[in-house]
């Protein structure tokens, strides 16, 4: 009989002796500190370049003045006050623009009928450039708060619907069959099988929304505002001071790093039963 050895070297050998030291190394550090590692060596140069000259002041600001003059204006309450504003335009903006979108997901996706009816339109209609609207929205609405509301909500129902849509009419046929036989009813089939099959998708557009919602108030706080991020930043550029539009432009971020992060920590409360990669 013939005994098969391993050669050295092989899987089974790396195996039982464990991970390499390479990335033994990488899980001691916290994954955290590792997603850090690429904005701080951004700073690290933007400083320097600054430093240097390399960077004119008068064309972008370095970042240790960004910062004093960030904290200024935390201090004498001006960041706040503009900040509160922005975040009630923004979320009553992505509010009225997820419901909308999902609703017609739901309508379009579930009826042949509906789908004939809506999924035309709103593929025109998502072909459209937002701020293309901003005229039309202003003759329809005034230059009051609701303008600004209205650009957004429009900005976050359409990658809503687009994903959710397509989520539900990409649920696995077999379920359907599957809940068919065991005679459950058109409702319960809609709660237990689609619903649940669509939520990865609706979670995909969410992301999408919550992006696009900072990204379009940037533009609509600039129509006849009298506070806002946007105003800020506006009135910053008419006197030359780029250390507040980049304060400004630093707030959009950390909103829409802070805001993505919260939608991922529910997501995953809420796909807690589907098993996902997570990398290697």
């Amino acid at each position: 009989m013939t005994t098969l050895t391993t050669p050295p070297g092989t899987a089974a050998e790396v195996s039982a002796a464990g991970p390499s030291p390479a990335r033994a190394r990488r899980r001691t550090v916290p994954r955290g500190l590792r997603r850090l590692l690429g904005p701080v060596l951004f700073l690290v140069l933007w400083q320097l370049g600054s430093s240097t000259g390399l960077l004119d002041a008068q064309t972008l600001a370095g970042p240790s003045v960004v910062a004093k003059t960030g904290w200024h204006l935390v201090q004498d309450g001006t960041l706040g006050h503009h900040l509160w504003v922005s975040l009630r335009r923004a979320a009553a903006g992505l509010v009225l623009g997820v419901l909308a979108g999902l609703a017609v997901a739901l309508v379009a996706g579930l009826f042949r009928l509906g789908e004939d009816v809506l999924d035309g339109t709103m593929q025109i209609l998502r072909s459209i450039p937002i701020l293309a609207l901003t005229p039309l929205a202003i003759l329809w609405f005034g230059i009051g708060e609701e303008v600004k509301i209205i650009l957004v909500a429009l900005g976050c129902a359409f990658p809503v619907y687009i994903n959710t849509h397509a989520a539900i009419r990409g649920v696995d046929p077999r379920f359907v069959e599957l809940a068919r036989t065991l005679r459950i009813g058109r409702l319960g089939l809609v709660r237990r099988v689609v619903l649940p099959g669509a939520l990865p998708g609706f979670f995909v557009g969410l992301r999408f929304s919550v992006t696009i919602a900072w990204l379009v108030l940037v533009v609509s706080e600039q129509i006849n505002a009298d506070s806002g991020i946007g105003f800020l930043m506006t009135q910053a550029r008419e006197f030359s001071q780029t250390d507040v539009i980049v304060v400004g432009l630093a707030v959009y971020a950390v909103l829409g790093l802070v805001s993505n992060g919260l939608v991922s920590v529910v997501e995953r409360r809420a796909l807690r039963w589907r098993p996902s990669f997570e990398g290697s």
